[in-house]
């Protein structure tokens, strides 16, 4: 009887210490900012994953779309370094704050995905129904967008933080956008719903 009573005791304290830290947890904040990383290759931060915005000499690719509703949020801040319209959404993978606002942009826009990260957007409540969210096109282990110092090599080399990762590399300034590969300097989530291996 005693030990049950503890046991009691420490879940019922576990689960407020936990509650505790989530509310101490910063808000995301609401606003984007950019920044520029390298010549026309430009960071937008704020509302979920990083977003890349590489301004190539037909018009902006960008790299993740954030959380939904940042569509609006995101060309603010686009158009504040171009004019020049967005023409390719690449998706580093499938989670909602790097795919959340596929949608905003124009049907024209062509989205490229990793062939897993398309399968598991298919099964999101989310996206699912939204045709224009989907990737037009997908890749296997490697893809090239544009050319010359347009290019942007596209890279899978297996399961990672989900089964479908892109590492997103501009050969001509030298520089990689990883997604969730490297959060920052720890450890990646392992999404197993997804397809994650910390194997692999």
């Amino acid at each position: 009887m005693r030990r049950a009573g503890v046991l009691a005791a420490l879940l019922v304290g576990g689960g407020l210490a936990v509650a505790g830290a989530a509310m101490q947890q910063p808000q995301q904040p609401q606003t984007a900012e950019i920044q520029k990383v390298k010549e026309n290759l430009f960071v937008i931060t704020g509302g979920g994953g990083n977003t890349a915005a590489f301004i190539t000499d037909k018009g902006v690719v960008l790299v993740d779309t954030k959380l939904a509703n940042w569509g609006e949020r995101i060309m603010e801040k686009v158009k504040s370094v171009t004019d020049k319209p967005v023409t390719t959404i690449i998706n580093t993978h499938t989670h909602g704050d790097h795919v959340g606002s596929n949608e905003y942009f124009a049907a024209s826009v062509e989205v490229v995905a990793h062939e897993n990260t398309k399968a598991n957007m298919v099964r999101m409540e989310a996206v699912k129904a939204k045709p224009q969210a989907m990737p037009d096109r997908t890749f296997k282990d490697r893809v090239t967008v544009g050319s010359g110092r347009d290019r942007i090599e596209l890279h899978y080399f297996g399961r990672g933080h989900t089964n479908g990762d892109a590492l997103v590399v501009f050969p001509e300034l030298r520089t990689m956008h990883t997604g969730d590969l490297f959060p920052g300097k720890q450890v990646p989530f392992m999404d197993n719903n997804n397809g994650g291996s910390g194997l692999e």
